[in-house]
């Protein structure tokens, strides 16, 4: 962990939206497929480079959802500050991302970024993550099987209540894991389920 870290100041990129909160998404990237292309960045060095270790799946945002939108980028005066986006770190490994995830969408949702942060570490922590290097070495493999390897650890939750989302080529980016307004596990509509079961699914290991 670096003993000390600066924030960015994060320009919005769009329009505000505010809309009512139906419901969120988790979404949780697989560092290994992110970093590929930008293993040599140094806007990415912190999660990419391989000097802090290296991860696999991490936050890449709480998101809050809507009927047929979400909102987004919400005014605020409060912006997240060093201490807050470290304690951060080994969930989000980028300040670049704590900053903007809290500028989009956490804005929309809690009052603070420490009440946003706190959310998203609560729903962090009570997962237990399967063990994707390994499902990556199965034969075969589909985006229903990485559903059932992630009930199999996380026996409270459903196949359709676990988005997988692949590139063009079938490679894993991200899970998306629904929550209801009480976020509890909740059944995940068309725009976030992802892959059909049946999809032919890869995992890079970084390797």
């Amino acid at each position: 962990m670096p003993e000390r870290v600066s924030v960015p100041r994060i320009t919005p990129e769009a329009s505000e939206r505010r809309v009512p909160v139906t419901g969120y998404t988790l979404a949780l990237s697989w560092a290994p497929e992110f970093c590929k292309p930008r293993e040599g960045q140094p806007r990415h060095a912190m999660q990419c480079s391989g000097n802090n270790g290296r991860f696999g799946l991490v936050v890449h945002g709480l998101w809050p959802d809507g009927r047929s939108t979400w909102p987004q980028w919400c005014r605020t005066p409060r912006s997240v500050s060093p201490a807050e986006a470290r304690q951060n770190l080994c969930m989000m490994p980028s300040t670049n991302l704590i900053a903007r995830q809290w500028a989009k969408h956490g804005s929309c949702m809690a009052r603070t970024p420490e009440r946003y942060f706190k959310a998203t570490r609560i729903l962090w922590n009570s997962l237990r993550v399967p063990d994707l290097d390994r499902l990556s070495r199965e034969d075969g493999l589909t985006a229903g099987r990485v559903r059932e390897a992630f009930v199999v650890a996380n026996p409270s939750w459903k196949p359709d209540m676990i988005g997988v989302k692949l590139n063009q080529r079938g490679w894993l980016e991200e899970l998306r894991l629904c929550y209801g307004k009480n976020f509890m596990p909740t059944r995940c509509d068309t725009g976030r389920i992802g892959a059909a079961n049946a999809s032919p699914t890869r995992i890079w290991r970084g390797l």
